[in-house]
């Protein structure tokens, strides 16, 4: 018997924080060279991001949960990796749970979890979130845990993809994933336009889901990784000694369109693709995306308007935008979700809707 899999139900939080409109006064105000200031600015107005949510207040006083902005991040005085990584510890778990208490999962479906995977690249700690999870839900101790990390904006994509190999081969389990990253936490103290520029657009977010044969939310069917030949410098993120080093590339965009213009028969589906979960990891890669596969211009509207909203939340971007898609959606759709991260690589992955939750 050919079991499928389907992605139940989805849960999204961010933290209380907008932090979008003062990051960008904050980081032009960072940039000496008046030319890059204005530049940054104008880049700024194009970016179709209206908030970014953090831990890090910007409100004068921080609230319950939150440390100052204004502290952590003193010119001249930016924080050491171990620094950052202390407030994740800290702040992490908090996002997770409100996730998990909006996922709302009853009793049931508590039993029934019998794996958890975690996607993250933005921290890291150990006995970890996938501890956390387990002991906040009063999930049994044998519930099987993985950790996906450091995978980048694409993590997402490749957890959906174990938790399916997982539930066909074990049909009465269901799968919990988790994809939490607080990017806010990465920010450094840089004359160079390209990497302020790279943090113009990450926000904070995270997803819980449930994976399991029960025929509810999105059927997932296949999936498919397409990378693409000497594009590995284009996206790179290393841990240094005052946080996470990013590259980010203006090159992704035109990469990526490439690639996705060589694939676009098999994308596309014969035309049966009608829904397009596709990471906004910017305007310009979201636009990159449509030119390349000639798609109309509400297609990727999900996705523009994740952006808008909530900006570039790494590996659980993505599952906002299903949710989104999820909440609107008719039975028996074709979709086609995509991330794009190191490699450079885009993970696909294609869907059925099963109807509005």
């Amino acid at each position: 018997m050919d079991v499928k899999a389907y992605l139940q139900r989805i849960a999204t939080a961010t933290f209380d924080s907008d932090v979008h409109s003062a990051f960008v006064s904050y980081a032009a105000g960072m940039l000496h060279d008046i030319r890059s200031r204005e530049l940054f600015l104008r880049m700024a107005e194009r970016s179709g991001i209206d908030a970014r949510y953090s831990p890090l207040s910007v409100h004068g006083t921080p609230r319950s949960g939150e440390v100052d902005a204004y502290q952590f991040y003193r010119t001249g005085q930016f924080p050491s990796t171990g620094e950052r990584m202390q407030l994740y510890k800290q702040v992490a778990p908090m996002l997770m749970y409100r996730a998990l208490d909006r996922l709302a999962l009853n009793e049931d479906e508590r039993a029934s979890i019998r794996h958890v995977i975690v996607t993250t690249c933005t921290g890291f700690y150990a006995p970890g979130l996938d501890f956390d999870a387990m002991r906040y839900l009063g999930l049994d101790s044998s519930v099987e845990r993985t950790m996906i990390g450091f995978m980048g904006c694409y993590a997402a994509i490749n957890a959906l993809k174990q938790a399916r190999h997982i539930v066909r081969s074990q049909p009465q389990d269901s799968v919990l994933v988790i994809n939490l990253e607080i990017c806010t936490l990465h920010l450094q103290e840089s004359q160079n336009l390209g990497e302020v520029l790279s943090f113009l657009v990450f926000g904070d977010g995270c997803a819980a889901s449930l994976i399991s044969a029960r025929p509810q939310g999105l059927e997932l069917t296949d999936f498919r990784a397409i990378s693409l030949a000497n594009t590995a410098n284009l996206i790179t993120w290393h841990i240094g000694d005052q946080g996470f080093d990013m590259v980010l590339s203006g090159q992704v965009p035109l990469s990526v369109g490439k690639a996705l213009h060589a694939h676009k028969e098999d994308l596309l589906n014969d035309g049966k693709v009608t829904q397009w979960a596709v990471h906004p990891g910017g305007r310009s890669v979201l636009d990159a995306v449509e030119e390349a596969l000639d798609l109309p211009a509400t297609a990727l509207s999900h996705s523009r308007d994740i952006l808008r909203r909530f900006g570039n939340m790494s590996s659980a971007t993505v599952m906002f935008v299903l949710q989104s898609i999820m909440q609107s959606s008719d039975a028996g759709e074709v979709g086609c979700a995509m991330s794009f991260g190191p490699g450079l690589t885009a993970e696909t992955m294609r869907f059925v809707t099963m109807g509005a939750q």
